[in-house]
């Protein structure tokens, strides 16, 4: 009898690895499949196009990034976009002012940013109402906005900051306007680099920390999991790569002024972004993010009547695919 029961458990025990077995071969093709077509497309596109590719990818790591606090650790966090405009404007002023190479300047306007998140983080995340989380993070974006438009000595304010530096280039490959494909594909490891660091954070023993903290704080904390520490660690990780993300912005455009990088604008896009591809996933904000990108600027011509599309087509995601696009596509994949 305890043989056909031992029996019996092996094989559901087989069953269920088998099962996760084939889900991860399947999510893992997945990815494979999107990074190829990411890789080949701007093969065939002119530089107009191209242009608003490297766009998409810019907010796709950026949307990631939020994607990570709000949809996988339930910090509902709305001043994530002071961290990308940290980014941007520290990695712009090292390299106008002090000559930093803008690849070092990359490095430090991430670990600029992280340190920005951990300050606001610590005393902000010991908090357990939502609500409160919200305003203070969209209060404390607000203040850098202020900063960085009253610095005027160092930021030029609302002038904001132009011929901010280019990547140099590595060997035979450049990093510049005319070369713009290095350009994208530089953005695509980026995000490459962010998916497969989130996929492994996500899916380990912190993972399951955040999860179990997005679920309930209180069950989670019954069950010994520190609260303050596993989400000062995910906001500042996110923090730092929302910084790595400004400056590759930066050194692209060229120019910087603060709406353009933490006007409250950018916050909606990166939330519209998230929530139209998929909130909790990790290709969502990918796909979210082409379609934002993208969309806006081919409705370009219907002037502020295309705000009013995608304000319309955003409600229309949230009533009948209100986990996203990529929940309706792959219901059973883990992506």
């Amino acid at each position: 009898m305890n043989l056909e029961k031992n029996t019996s458990i092996s094989t559901k025990r087989e069953y269920v690895n088998k099962q996760n077995s084939v889900g991860l071969n399947k999510d893992r093709l997945i990815y494979l499949v999107c990074m190829l077509v990411l890789a080949v497309i701007p093969l065939f596109m002119g530089n107009y196009t191209l242009h608003i590719l490297i766009l998409s990818l810019i907010f796709a790591i950026l949307a990631l990034s939020w994607n990570l606090v709000v949809g996988y650790s339930g910090i509902f966090s709305f001043g994530h976009h002071a961290f990308f405009g940290i980014g941007a404007y520290v990695s712009a002023i090292l390299s106008m002012k002090a000559g930093v190479s803008p690849w070092l300047g990359l490095i430090i306007a991430g670990v600029i940013a992280a340190i920005a998140g951990a300050f606001i983080g610590l005393p902000v995340l010991r908090l357990k109402a939502a609500p409160y989380i919200a305003i203070l993070t969209l209060g404390f974006a607000e203040i850098v906005n202020l900063l960085i438009s009253n610095l005027v000595d160092l930021t030029r304010g609302e002038l904001g900051l132009s011929g901010i530096p280019q990547f140099t280039s590595i060997g035979p490959l450049a990093f510049n306007l005319a070369n713009r494909i290095n350009v994208y594909y530089l953005a695509l490891i980026i995000l490459a680099l962010t998916i497969f660091v989130t996929t492994r954070l996500i899916k380990g023993p912190r993972g399951l920390a955040l999860k179990s903290i997005r679920e309930s704080q209180e069950a989670a904390e019954s069950l010994g999991v520190n609260l303050t520490r596993n989400k000062l660690y995910v906001f500042t990780f996110s923090s730092f790569i929302a910084g790595v993300t400004g400056a590759l912005f930066a050194h692209y455009v060229q120019v910087l002024t603060p709406s353009s990088v933490i006007g409250i604008d950018i916050m909606m896009e990166i939330l519209v972004i998230t929530v139209i591809g998929g909130l909790g996933t990790i290709l969502g904000p990918v796909v979210g993010s082409f379609i934002v990108i993208l969309g806006l600027e081919y409705l370009r011509f219907l002037g502020d009547y295309r705000l009013i599309i995608y304000g319309v087509v955003l409600v229309l995601v949230i009533m009948f695919m209100p986990d996203g696009i990529m929940k309706r596509i792959f219901p059973k994949a883990k992506i």
